[in-house]
């Protein structure tokens, strides 16, 4: 069961990944990867959208997996879209906060569904 730890590390582990990508911008006088903030809003989105549209909560369909691996592969192009010149910064950042949503969406979003 995940608690008050899991979100405290979860939190911090988020302000590191965002405070890579402001450094990225300051440190190289480079304003562009704060576009990939957006990103983070829209990386999420594929994932949900196209584990819905592939059935696999059904228990009378067969599993769907083209849904599902369309989902991923947009979701990873959205993920390299933080090449820039500050780079290595802006992707470690990037991989931080989405790794932070994965894990809050592991721990978290399942947890009402018992039955």
């Amino acid at each position: 069961m995940a608690g008050l730890r899991t979100i405290i590390a979860l939190a911090f582990v988020l302000a590191i990944g965002f405070l890579l990508v402001i450094l990225s911008c300051a440190l190289y006088y480079n304003w562009w990867p704060l576009l990939v903030v957006a990103t983070y809003i829209l990386a999420p989105l594929p994932n949900a959208l196209c584990g819905r549209c592939a059935g696999e909560d059904d228990l009378m369909s067969d599993y769907n997996g083209g849904a599902l691996d369309a989902g991923h592969f947009i979701t990873g192009m959205f993920i390299v879209t933080g090449f820039f010149p500050a780079m290595i910064m802006s992707i470690s950042g990037g991989i931080l906060v989405y790794g932070t949503i994965i894990a809050y969406t592991h721990f978290f979003a399942h947890q009402g569904d018992d039955f």
